[in-house]
């Protein structure tokens, strides 16, 4: 897909939706929950330099920001980036360091300047795996050495699971899409339907890892977010008890590292550390 139609169909599509409010309930709750239990373990402590690359309207980097961390955001959305300094600005005793419009191929800072970079939405929104490599290899650039890349991506088969528990599947259009999807995981929305998401790239675990390293880094590991319980339909019922959602948290951090369920998340993150 050329770079300016893709860019298009992904302003458009954040243009419909509020990502800053999909990650306050259910499971984009838990999505940001799972993200920022992983972030607070592996990052060093603060007030370290963190690159959040790819920030969206600022849910993970005002959270840092408040940890006394030095957070510089940039996304390509500028909507993202004007709700990311109206958030900054509301809490005004904790701001997010600085925030910009910024291309994650691209990143405008100096070698070996900070302590960690987040890249938690460019890998899937690079459909071509040579600009995924071209953001990693910026990441390493940038880092310090013992920083570290928290690279997320989408599962390869994300929407077939999504698509049968929302039953997404009645629609022809969609069948379509998965089956694209399953194949190469290139994902393509050419329908008006927000929810079947915009064009993105879905991994398999093993070219996620493969990615890491090709552009330098030590891989770590690849931790699951979300796990296998996304798709439950009683999902919900669990997540409002406060019991069940702390048991829930206990034991999809007990198997986030599993290899073999990797593939039933949603979205998952690579560490890679220079």
């Amino acid at each position: 897909m050329d770079d300016a139609v893709r860019s298009s169909k992904m302003q458009a599509h954040y243009a419909e939706v509020q990502e800053a409010e999909r990650l306050s309930a259910g499971v984009g709750e838990l999505e940001r929950i799972r993200t920022q239990d992983v972030l607070a373990r592996y990052l060093p402590k603060a007030p370290a330099r963190i690159l959040d690359v790819g920030g969206a309207a600022g849910v993970h980097a005002l959270w840092l920001a408040r940890q006394g961390y030095e957070v510089h955001l940039s996304d390509p959305v500028p909507k993202h980036v004007e709700e990311a300094k109206e958030a900054s600005r509301a809490q005004a005793q904790f701001p997010i360091a600085s925030c910009a419009v910024g291309d994650a191929r691209k990143i405008e800072e100096k070698d070996s300047s900070s302590d960690g970079v987040l890249l938690l939405g460019p890998l899937y929104h690079l459909t071509e795996r040579a600009d995924r490599l071209k953001a990693m290899r910026e990441a390493h650039r940038v880092l310090r050495s013992g920083g570290r890349v928290f690279a997320a991506a989408i599962s390869r088969f994300a929407s077939f699971m999504d698509g049968f528990s929302r039953d997404f599947v009645g629609d022809p259009l969609f069948v379509e899409i998965l089956r694209q999807d399953l194949k190469d995981g290139q994902h393509r929305n050419l329908t008006d339907n927000p929810h079947y998401f915009t064009s993105t790239f879905f991994h398999h675990a093993d070219e996620l890892q493969s990615e890491i390293e090709e552009a330098g880094f030590t891989f770590e590991k690849i931790i699951a977010i979300e796990g296998p319980v996304w798709v439950m339909g009683n999902f919900a019922k669990h997540w409002d008890d406060p019991k069940k959602r702390a048991l829930l948290l206990e034991f999809l951090r007990t198997v986030e590292e599993e290899r073999t369920l990797l593939g039933a998340t949603a979205h998952m993150i690579g560490v890679g550390k220079k």
